[in-house]
């Protein structure tokens, strides 16, 4: 049963605990609110103003999961204040673990400030879970993404315009690269997992044929990254890691040599990612 009044209050002290700087957002000079305001808590959560408004109030609807999901995670929770709320919303708490997709609130106060590099929150399988604006540029909207498509993985062998964000001379490269990180990942979670099901899904594909019978484990990608991007152009990026082994998410922060020209087209992407990239598709598609 739902928690009308118990989750109206636990949501207004949620809210009254975060400040902008929290959760990525400017200050701003006229700020009188302690916490954050209703309207900035509903576009964390990708809701409207009035539905949230309407929750704190004990007036609103009853929450889907997926509902409650984007509030746990707008409001930066951590994994048992997560489960708290679904409880009052009358749900049953998601999985925790390696197949939760909740993102612990230190990575993600930690992406929220890299708001001028591009940087992604991914799962075991390449699964996007969250990305900086600057990341959404690079590699592509994850929001756009669903089913098996989720996975990089699954994508590389699937869609051709994932390869296409790389260098040819990289690609047999990283097709190992990837099969040999979904067996490590099969043989980890066991024949019932998510994992497993990619494969599953795959084994049809000749060419993921030709790299999963090679049975390797251990294959490691460059330690430079480059990227065909369709607006910029080339770019060699390096790639920091960031771990979080509870529930193995991964933050991937991309950077380039100051003043080279991979900086310089970075700078670029900057400017041009705010337009809308329908116009070139998803061509990164990928990690």
């Amino acid at each position: 049963m739902m928690d009308r009044a118990a989750l109206a209050d636990f949501l207004r002290l949620r809210r009254d605990a975060l400040q902008p700087e929290d959760v990525g957002l400017p200050r701003g000079q006229r700020r009188r609110t302690e916490g954050l305001r209703r309207e900035e808590v509903a576009v964390l959560c990708s809701m409207s103003t009035d539905y949230y408004a309407r929750l704190e109030r004990g007036t609103g609807p009853h929450p889907s999961e997926q509902m409650t999901a984007a509030i746990a995670q707008g409001l930066h929770l951590s994994i048992d204040e997560r489960d708290h709320l679904f409880r009052l919303a009358g749900h049953h708490p998601p999985a925790r673990g390696t197949t939760s997709e909740h993102v612990g609130p230190g990575m993600l106060r930690i992406l929220d400030r890299l708001v001028d590099t591009p940087a992604e929150i991914v799962t075991e399988l390449g699964e996007t879970l969250r990305q900086t604006p600057l990341g959404r540029a690079l590699t592509g909207d994850a929001a756009q993404r669903s089913g098996p498509a989720r996975s990089l993985g699954y994508r590389w062998f699937t869609d051709p315009e994932a390869q296409a964000a790389y260098p040819p001379e990289e690609r047999l490269l990283l097709s190992r690269v990837y099969a040999a990180g979904l067996r490590e990942v099969v043989t980890l979670r066991g024949p019932g997992s998510h994992a497993a099901s990619l494969v599953n899904a795959l084994r049809d594909d000749a060419a993921f044929r030709a790299v999963w019978d090679r049975h390797e484990v251990g294959i490691r990608p460059p330690e430079v990254k480059r990227f065909l991007h369709p607006v910029v152009g080339a770019l060699e990026l390096a790639c920091q890691t960031l771990l979080d082994t509870e529930q193995s998410h991964r933050m991937l922060v991309y950077t380039a040599v100051p003043g080279s020209r991979s900086h310089e087209r970075l700078q670029l992407l900057a400017v041009v990612g705010s337009q809308d990239m329908a116009a070139v598709g998803d061509a990164p598609g990928s990690h």
